[in-house]
C-alpha cells in the first residue's frame, strides 16, 4: 500500500480524526501550485483538501501524499481557470468599472464574506436571547453614522433602494423634474423603475431649467411624494436651473408629502463637488438612497437612510424580502464599513486607487515598461471613477503605453484579454495603454509576463 494511503478498515477502526490531521493548509498547498495567480491557487487548494476530507470522512482509500495531492490541486485549478466567471488584470484605469464588476473588495471585506460563506451564521439570530433576529442589525449601528439619519437599512443595490423607497409611499404621484429622469447602467431608466413602484409619474419643468414653482404647481391632492434625482452619471452645462434640496425639502415639509433623494453614487466625504449624504440628511430628506459599491467602496448594495417611520415602512414592506443582501454581501459590507469606521480608508480600493501618489503611479508604470521591454514607455494620461459615478472628475497620472508592432493596438489588446491572465486594456493613439492605477502590485508582473507573450504572437 503506498505511502499516506488508508484503506476501508484503518479508517473504520476510528482513525479518521487522525488521518484528517494529516491534510496539509491551504497556505502550504496552494505555495505548491506553480504558475498559477494566488486567488486562485488558494481556491484550488481548499477545493482539493475538501475532495480529500469528504472521501476520509467517506471511509475510502485516500492516497494523502503530497504527490497526490498535488495532481488534485493541478485538476481543480485547471477547473477554475476554465470556469466561465473569472478574474482579470483591469488596466482601463477606470476605477468603478461596471462590467468588469466595478472596483475589489478590501481584503477584510473578501474574508469576511468567505469566513461566512462556508459556515452558519447567526443572520437572523438573536444568540443572546436565542430568538430569531433581523439582518438589518448588522448593519445599522455602522451606517448610521455615515449620514446621521435617525435609521438606515441595506438592500441588494441602488435601484433596489429607490424602488422599495418608492413602493413603501403606498399609492398616488411622485414629482420629478425632466432634467433628473436619467438613465442608469444597462438601459434602467428612473421612470421605469418608478413605474414598478406603483406610483405615477408627473413631470415638471424642462430639460435644462425647473423652478420650485413648478413642483408648486404640480402638487395635489393625489401627490405622495416629490423626488429628487442627482445626476451622478452625466452634467448638463450652460444655461440650466434646478431647485436646491433644501428649497425642495420645506416645500415637501410644507404641503406634508415625503421626499425621496437618490443621490446615486453616494458620496460620503467631499468630493468634486457631488452632494454628500450628510447633506442630504440634513437638508431635511424624508429618505435618501445611494449605492454601497460605487465610492464607498463596498460591495453592491443599495442603502436608505432616513426619518425611523419612513424607513419601518420599507423595512416592513413586502419587497424588502426580494430585495434583501445574502450573508455574503452583508458580511462584506459590515466589514468594508468598520474598515472606515476605525480609519482603515486606505485599506479599501476604491479609496486607495482615486488618491494614489503621482510618485506611485510613475514608479509601477516605469516598473511595468522595464519588465515589458523597449517597446513600453511611460506617459501621462488621465483615469476616470467610472461606475455612473463623478463624470466630470479626472484622474492624471502616468501610465504604461505599449506600442503593439505590427499586429496593431487592436489586435495586441484582444490577445491580452484571450490570454491567462485576461488582461483588459484601453487603446490611444494607436498604443495600447496599462493604467497603474487600477492594477495591484501583485498584478504588475503576471501582467509584463501576458504582454511579453502577446507581442511574440504572429
Amino acid at each position: 500500500m503506498a505511502e499516506g494511503t488508508l484503506n476501508k478498515m484503518e479508517v473504520s477502526a476510528g482513525t479518521k480524526r487522525q488521518v484528517l490531521r494529516k491534510l496539509p493548509s491551504v497556505e502550504v498547498l496552494a505555495g505548491r501550485a506553480e504558475g498559477v495567480p494566488r486567488a486562485q491557487a488558494i481556491s484550488a487548494a481548499r477545493l482539493a483538501i475538501e475532495t480529500a476530507r469528504k472521501r476520509v470522512l467517506a471511509g475510502e482509500d485516500v492516497d494523502l501524499s503530497l504527490a497526490a495531492l498535488d495532481a488534485e490541486l493541478a485538476a481543480r485549478a485547471k477547473e477554475i481557470a476554465s470556469s466561465s466567471l473569472r478574474p482579470v488584470i483591469n488596466a482601463t484605469g477606470v476605477i468603478l468599472h461596471t462590467n468588469l464588476g466595478r472596483a475589489p473588495l478590501a481584503p477584510a471585506a473578501a474574508e469576511a464574506a468567505a469566513l461566512v460563506a462556508v459556515s452558519y451564521t447567526n443572520l437572523e439570530y438573536d444568540l443572546e436571547s436565542g430568538e430569531r433576529g433581523s439582518r438589518q442589525t448588522h448593519l445599522e449601528p455602522l451606517l448610521l453614522p455615515l449620514g446621521g439619519a435617525e435609521a438606515a437599512i441595506a438592500v441588494n443595490n441602488n435601484a433596489a433602494a429607490v424602488l422599495l423607497a418608492l413602493a413603501s409611499l403606498g399609492e398616488g404621484e411622485v414629482i420629478v423634474s425632466r432634467g433628473q429622469l436619467v438613465e442608469i447602467g444597462g438601459s434602467f431608466r428612473i421612470p421605469e423603475i418608478l413605474a414598478q413602484s406603483g406610483l405615477n409619474l408627473v413631470e415638471v419643468g424642462t430639460t435644462n431649467r425647473t423652478r420650485l414653482d413648478d413642483y408648486r404647481a404640480a402638487i395635489g391632492p393625489n401627490t405622495a411624494a416629490l423626488m429628487r434625482v442627482h445626476q451622478s452619471n452625466f452634467r448638463l452645462h450652460g444655461f440650466t436651473e434646478e431647485v436646491p434640496l433644501g428649497e425642495l425639502c420645506e416645500l415637501a415639509a410644507e404641503h406634508r408629502v415625503p421626499l425621496v433623494d437618490d443621490l446615486g453614487s453616494g458620496a460620503v466625504e467631499p468630493i468634486a463637488d457631488e452632494p454628500t449624504l450628510v447633506e442630504s440628511v440634513r437638508a431635511g430628506a424624508t429618505l435618501v438612497c445611494c449605492s454601497a459599491d460605487k465610492l464607498l467602496g463596498g460591495p453592491q448594495a443599495g442603502l436608505i437612510f432616513g426619518a425611523a417611520q419612513a424607513v419601518d415602512l420599507c423595512r416592513r414592506h413586502p419587497l424588502a424580502r426580494a430585495l434583501r443582501l445574502d450573508k455574503m454581501q452583508l458580511a462584506a459590507l459590515e466589514a468594508t464599513l468598520r474598515l472606515r469606521q476605525l480609519g482603515g480608508m486606505e485599506g479599501i480600493p476604491v479609496q486607495a486607487m482615486l488618491n494614489a501618489s503621482g510618485a506611485a503611479l510613475r514608479d509601477r508604470a516605469a516598473a511595468l515598461a522595464r519588465d515589458i521591454g523597449p517597446s513600453a514607455e511611460v506617459i501621462e494620461a488621465s483615469a476616470r471613477p467610472g461606475g455612473g459615478s463623478l463624470p466630470d472628475f479626472e484622474l492624471q497620472g502616468d501610465v504604461c503605453a505599449v506600442q503593439p508592432g505590427s499586429c496593431g493596438a487592436d489586435a495586441l489588446a484582444a490577445r491580452l484579454r484571450q490570454g491567462e491572465p485576461p488582461v483588459v486594456a484601453r487603446i490611444s493613439s494607436g498604443r495600447v495603454l496599462l493604467d497603474p492605477r487600477t492594477i495591484s502590485e501583485a498584478e504588475l508582473a503576471p501582467l509584463a509576463d501576458a504582454v511579453r507573450v502577446a507581442l511574440e504572437e504572429e
